[in-house]
Parts: C-alpha cells; structure tokens; sequence
C-alpha cells in the first residue's frame, strides 16, 4: 500500500512542476502595478499573456443588459389534436363476438383447466355443482326460471297498479281544488272558464 502511494505522489509530482510557468519567488515579489497590467491580460514586462481570454472582453460582456429571459410566455398555443382512426376502431370492435353466453365462475381458461384436471368420470365430487343433489339443482333451476321471467312481470303489474292509483288520488286532489276555487268566486264562478268545464 506505502508503495502504490509512494509511485502515485512520484508520477503526480513532476507534472504540478512542469505546468508551473513562473517561479514561486517572482510571484510572491510582484508589486501592484504588476498585478494590474496582469490583471489587463499582459505581462508584468508589458508583452501579452498567453492567456486564452481576454479580461477585456469579459468586462464587457457582463456590462450589457440580459437579454430576454424566456420568450412566448404569454402565447396561447397553436396545436390541435384530431382522431382519425375513429372509424377503423368502430368496424374492429364491431366485429368482436362479446355475446358468448355466461361465463362460468373463474373465466372460460380456469373452467377448462379444471375440466382437464379433474375429469368428471374420475372425480365427480370436484365438478363445479357437485355440492347440490339432482332435487337441489332442480329447486334452483326453478327458482331462477321464477325469478328471471315471473318476479319481473310482477314487479311490473304491482308497479303500474301503483301508478294507476296515485294518478286517480291526483286527478281527485285537482278536483277537489277546483271546485273549492270556484265557490270562492263571484257567481260560482260563471265568468271562470276552468269553473264551467264538467269534472270528469
């Protein structure tokens, strides 16, 4: 390790000497007026520096104004965006048969894996209706078969009853309103046209 440090520092050493231009001795020594023609991009012994700048320049450079920040900040934009592929994408999913029928529970892939897994001849406790008995499965046929097509119709005759009976306790109230309304007018409300029309 001592000597991996040792041929590191002597590698690096004679390279910080050699990109030194001026001793040490003469930089130390130099007096103001030497540091300001340096300052200038010249030599104390006024020939041009060999700098690759020109302190001039940077001066002024940073003597102008900034330029513009950002520009645009306040344009609204002028894009637009369009579908043109709506028709294509309308003709491929009208094309799709998503009418298939019930799918069992788990998806059609994890029916057909049980299927081959578990052959009903070998495993018939396994199937999917397995649980129920021949008088079970026909008790729940029926009582969807009951609820699918005669629940509904039902529903809907209770409904329209309902509706049939609010609408007459409505024609009624409104009855009612307007022959108290016409009593309260002079004449019985001869003159009132909504008086003179028979209830019916």
């Amino acid at each position: 390790m001592r000597l991996t440090a040792l041929l590191f520092a002597a590698i690096l050493l004679p390279g910080t000497a050699a990109g030194q231009t001026e001793p040490l001795s003469s930089t130390a020594s130099s007096t103001p007026a030497s540091a300001s023609s340096a300052q200038d991009g010249q030599k104390p012994d006024g020939q041009p520096s060999s700098l690759p700048v020109s302190l001039e320049r940077i001066r002024e450079a940073l003597a102008q104004p900034p330029g513009p920040v950002l520009r645009g900040l306040d344009a609204r934009p002028t894009f637009k965006v369009e579908i043109q592929e709506r028709l294509k994408l309308e003709e491929i999913l009208a094309t799709l048969d998503v009418k298939s029928g019930p799918v069992p529970a788990g998806g059609l892939s994890t029916a057909e894996q049980q299927r081959l897994l578990w052959p009903s001849v070998d495993n018939p406790l396994r199937q999917p209706y397995a649980a129920f008995s021949q008088s079970e499965l026909l008790t729940i046929l029926v009582e969807n078969l009951v609820g699918k097509y005669l629940a509904g119709r039902m529903v809907n005759a209770l409904t329209a009853a309902d509706r049939e009976r609010a609408e007459a306790a409505a024609r009624e109230d409104v009855r009612r309103a307007i022959a108290e309304f016409c009593v309260q007018q002079p004449d019985g409300g001869a003159a009132t046209r909504l008086c003179s029309i028979p209830p019916r």
